[in-house]
């Protein structure tokens, strides 16, 4: 049975260019970067060139760049030297619809000492900005936002929330773990002080990520060790997947154009059908403004996990929300920030496509999905109240 695979905000496949540049590094070229030696020397080379390669697709300096083992890695360590280098500031500011990496952690910290702001979203997953903007003051030490979420694939304004944030003189971080590689990035005309991505989620290999923190902006490093990454990042650096990392950065600079074309007409033309075809059938999210690989569709009166289950069988792989939080029954907790009603909030099914799919593969979704929905339906006592 061939593999459907329409879950690329949770991971996405490595790309083979990736790993036939990733190869040399486990067993040919396997010398220490830090080394003074030739053989250590050609490593670090590829290493510089990543960092090069990561720099370049997000618009940033390579210096500028900071490699770690993951996106959440990189969240934990902007969010901690932020209130490191604010030892005074005690007050802290995020969204209702974060990802678990930078939701649990200021859960965390608004047990031990700090005040903390969950700024709310409307029904089409937008951000409140009054709302932000009225909340800070003068012991905000940073603001974290998203740049895009990884279940409705809305697109928050950071470019704007940048520049209000650089007048007040308050550290601004963006989780852009789902932008990156999806919709074009020049930070040095932002105000985003610190950046967090994983490579996970653009094609190179898991265990990798990476950080952006602005030239000038104070900094704590987390993993205190060695003098790794200019004593930014204790720890000596996971070669192979680096390089990966670079190259996939390399490619997702190249595929963007398609990304914002192809990929965002196989996905318009999949919700399109669906809505067409499946009554009582809802988009979560701004459908104006979102990424171009996303769509979340909320089935009413049926569960999401049957829904999962029945296109298993079929070979098509997809979440309902974000695949961190996807083993509760509960809803995620960004439907239910964006108001999207309990009938439809169990049912809602999040697709994400990437350079990979076709349009072979969206026209079988779409054969298969709508009886899937008519059958659990048929034995569902909600639906056939509703109806």
């Amino acid at each position: 049975m061939k593999v459907i695979y329409v879950d690329n905000n949770a991971t996405t496949r490595v790309a083979p260019e990736v790993l036939e540049e990733m190869l040399p590094y486990f067993s040919e070229f396997y010398g220490n970067p830090s080394s003074m030696h030739t053989f250590g020397g050609m490593v670090e080379h590829k290493v510089a060139e990543a960092r090069e390669r990561v720099g370049r697709l997000l618009g940033a300096s390579p210096e500028e760049i900071i490699f770690t083992s993951c996106g959440t890695e990189s969240d934990s360590t902007a969010i901690r030297a932020a209130i490191l280098s604010n030892p005074n500031k005690k007050h802290i500011v995020t969204s209702r619809v974060e990802h678990p990496a930078v939701k649990n952690l200021y859960e965390y910290l608004s047990k031990n000492g700090y005040r903390v702001t969950f700024v709310p979203v409307d029904r089409k997953g937008r951000l409140d900005l009054d709302y932000l903007y009225k909340s800070l003051d003068e012991d905000t030490a940073i603001v974290s936002i998203m740049w895009a979420n990884n279940e409705s694939g809305v697109i928050f304004p950071i470019e704007e929330i940048g520049g209000v944030l650089k007048e007040k003189g308050i550290v601004f971080h963006t989780d852009a773990v789902q932008a990156v590689g999806k919709i074009p990035m020049d930070l040095k005309n932002t105000s985003v002080d610190m950046l967090s991505l994983s490579g996970h989620k653009l094609h190179g290999p898991k265990g990798v990520g990476a950080l952006y923190v602005r030239k000038g902006t104070k900094y704590s490093p987390f993993l205190i060790g060695g003098h790794q990454e200019k004593g930014r990042r204790g720890g000596t650096e996971n070669v192979a997947s680096i390089i990966g990392l670079g190259k996939a950065s390399e490619l997702a600079g190249a595929n963007l154009s398609d990304e914002n074309t192809r990929i965002k007409r196989l996905r318009d033309k999949l919700e399109n059908e669906i809505l067409k075809r499946v009554p009582n059938t809802m988009i979560n999210g701004d459908r104006d403004n979102r990424l171009p690989n996303t769509t979340s569709i909320a089935f009413e009166y049926v569960e999401g996990e049957s829904i999962l289950l029945m296109m298993d069988e079929y070979g098509i792989c997809a979440s309902s929300g974000s695949a961190c939080t996807s083993g509760s029954l509960e809803p995620s907790h960004v439907l239910r920030a964006m108001g999207v009603p309990f009938t439809a909030a169990h049912g809602s099914i999040r697709f994400s496509l990437s350079i990979y799919n076709t349009e072979k593969e969206i026209d079988f979704i779409i054969e298969k999905l709508p009886p899937i929905i008519e059958r659990l339906r048929e034995l569902s006592p909600f639906w056939k109240k509703a109806v």
